[in-house]
């Protein structure tokens, strides 16, 4: 099970991306040297974050979520294929959820990413990932049974999306619901390494892609699809054999993503190839369609080519780190709880292999060099948060999940 993320980073071919540093004049721009940046609201400098133990007993821990109901519960999603409930901080013993029958799992596969619909409990239904039994993704819809909130029918999936994957790597999984009331699904580049299928910056694939997708209204018994296109989505109008479901461009393995709860900014943790691991953010005012660089870059840097990559139309991450520092970025959250004041407004994210979290200020619109808050040892697998905004991170080999604790320094 502990394999899922290294083969994140170890499924790769060597490639020649020691590129230099290009210099991109949009809102994620690195300052020049001599660029005056404005103090940042969020100083991560004065943060120490320390992770305290909260419920164990889980197996490969992959996503960590909340209902938005009032009840207290979180639900974490296992790769294997349950979903298991945690109420006042104890795992119950019945699933709310086992699709297990139905996964594949191992490496990079399984149950990969979990969201309930942003009118629970009015609206029922649960939203999950998973790499079905051929390993290709699957987005479906269960309901939670009209007599029992804790479990969910398994009879009632709808399968909403489904992907080919060419490779058993790269499949993404995470799942958030946007201020719209939109579905995000991220997928990754099909696997391999390097992107040999130019996936990502293709427009005809839903692979290297988030994608956005309207599962109320607009399903469309002809072509058989099972949700409609928002349309404010920038390829709606494409030519011929555009996707129309793709929001945003140019990504590698979009591993974990979260919606900031008070901007409604979209975070997106980005695993990179062979040297460096990058942050990306879209703007909750920013018109679909960016286009985060995969395969021409990777992080802030040059991949394909391996130098003179510069191009306006690539929006940079707002943080990266290279391999002497980790191998597999986990994306966070930016922390709006109230049990930790210190970290109050920071946004924060780890890797799998060093067991490092780092902060950066969401508010920033420049690079941020990440900020180093914690080494735990661990390795993370993604984090989350409760119905507070305080947050919380899963460790897939110790089968734990775990609450974030803040100081000052």
């Amino acid at each position: 099970m502990a394999a899922l993320v290294v083969a994140i980073a170890a499924l790769v071919v060597v490639a020649a991306n020691a590129g230099r540093r290009v210099d991109f004049h949009g809102p994620t721009a690195r300052p020049s040297a001599t660029e005056r940046v404005s103090p940042a609201a969020f100083d991560p400098a004065r943060v120490v974050v320390t992770l305290e133990p909260f419920v164990d007993g889980l197996v490969a821990p992959l996503a960590i979520v909340n209902a938005g109901d009032g009840s207290g519960r979180l639900f974490v999603a296992e790769q294997g294929g349950k979903v298991r409930l945690v109420r006042d901080g104890r795992l119950t013993a019945a699933p709310f959820l086992d699709v297990s029958d139905e996964v594949a799992s191992g490496g990079e596969r399984g149950l990969l990413g979990i969201a309930f619909h942003p009118g629970f409990p009015s609206d029922p239904r649960v939203f999950v990932d998973y790499t079905d039994r051929s390993g290709n993704t699957q987005v479906s819809s269960f309901r939670v049974a009209a007599d029992d909130p804790d479990r969910v029918d398994a009879a009632s999936e709808v399968r909403i999306l489904h992907v080919d994957q060419p490779f058993a790597n790269h499949n993404g999984g995470a799942l958030v619901f946007d201020p719209s009331g939109s579905l995000l699904i991220s997928l990754g580049d099909g696997g391999s390494g390097g992107d040999p299928n130019g996936n990502g910056q293709s427009l005809t694939t839903l692979l290297g892609k988030v994608l956005r997708i309207d599962v109320d209204h607009g399903a469309d018994l002809a072509t058989r699809r099972a949700y409609g296109i928002p349309a404010d989505n920038p390829f709606v109008t494409g030519g011929a054999g555009t996707r129309p479901e793709i929001w945003l461009v140019g990504l590698r393995n979009p591993w974990r993503m979260s919606i900031d709860r008070a901007t409604g900014d979209l975070w997106i943790g980005d695993v990179g190839q062979d040297a460096w691991e990058e942050i990306d953010v879209q703007r909750a005012t920013a018109p679909g369609g960016t286009n985060f660089g995969w395969n021409r870059m990777e992080g802030t840097h040059c991949f394909r080519p391996a130098d003179r990559c510069q191009d306006p139309a690539l929006a940079l991450p707002i943080s990266d780190y290279g391999h002497d520092l980790g191998c597999t970025v986990i994306g966070g959250l930016v922390d709006r709880g109230r049990a930790t004041p210190a970290l109050a407004g920071g946004y924060v994210f780890g890797d799998y292999c060093s067991g490092r979290i780092w902060a950066i200020d969401p508010a920033g619109r420049q690079y941020q060099a990440p900020v180093l808050v914690a080494d735990t040892r661990r390795n993370l697998s993604a984090f989350g948060e409760d119905e507070s905004g305080d947050l919380f991170a899963a460790d897939i080999t110790g089968g734990a999940v775990l609450r974030l604790a803040a100081a000052g320094r």
